[in-house]
């Protein structure tokens, strides 16, 4: 799994790619969307259109993050979740809790309007 990060305009978009499966690797994500709150980030963007699959360790980690993100008043949002993860976040009820957009730039766009 690797995780690369850009910026669109005033949102940081972390890109997910590989399988999201808990552990270390797992670990890193939540301690970069720590460290971006932690230095004011407010508007994120979880882009998940290269996630191959995720198990319930990876829907832990998602979760922390949405957690810290709410305790901080800021906002995380998915983006292009292929059609395994939609499966596994809509069986577990999470698509309910998460906003989610088609693309990054659709999730982007959201924190304007």
């Amino acid at each position: 799994m690797a995780i690369s990060e850009s910026k669109i305009e005033d949102v940081v978009v972390l890109t997910i790619k590989g399988k999201l499966m808990g552990g270390k690797e797992s670990d890193e994500i939540y301690e970069k969307v720590k460290n971006l709150l932690n230095v004011g980030q407010r508007r994120l963007v979880i882009d998940l259109s290269k996630v191959k699959w995720m198990n319930s360790q990876g829907l832990g980690v998602l979760m922390a993050c949405l957690t810290s993100a709410r305790n901080s008043e800021s906002e995380i949002k998915l983006s292009g979740a292929t059609d395994k993860v939609k499966s596994i976040l809509m069986v577990t009820k999470l698509i309910t809790i998460f906003e989610n957009f088609e693309s990054v730039d659709q999730a982007v766009k959201s924190y304007s309007s």
